[in-house]
């Protein structure tokens, strides 16, 4: 069964009203997996470095790993072909996450701790935890 398409430009006119764009060559794909290896040496190089200030570091690392979410999205998983309401959408469920997971961070005071108080188990203040007392 064929499907009635219409070509304007580089996009394809499909009967439903929607559009889906023309996908990048072998090539194009070749040069943004070699782009994310650089990136993934970057990230595996920075591991070795010693930074003065460990936030430094998780912050370029951050970086690194958000540019290399984007590529992903938007080539491999074809995003940025597809619809602009399929992106829309993605974007704001990204952005919702984002926003769900610094909330969380935050109740537990990542951002405001000075680095290393911290206690034993990981969590707290680094101070014993007293027993409720049963006045």
């Amino acid at each position: 069964m064929a499907v009635d398409t219409e070509q304007h430009g580089s996009h394809t006119q499909l009967p439903e009203g929607g559009e889906h764009a023309e996908h990048p060559s072998d090539r194009q794909y070749i040069v943004v997996a070699l782009g994310l290896a650089v990136l993934t040496a970057i990230e595996v190089a920075l591991y070795y470095f010693e930074f003065d200030n460990v936030n430094v570091n998780n912050g370029v690392l951050g970086v690194l790993a958000l540019i290399k979410f984007v590529v992903v999205i938007a080539y491999f998983m074809h995003l940025r072909f597809d619809n602009r309401v399929l992106r829309r959408f993605f974007v704001a469920g990204f952005l919702l996450a984002i926003f769900v997971y610094i909330a969380t961070l935050s109740t537990f005071h990542v951002f405001t701790r000075p680095p290393g108080s911290q206690g034993p188990d990981g969590f707290g203040d680094g101070a014993p935890s007293q027993p409720a007392s049963r006045e």
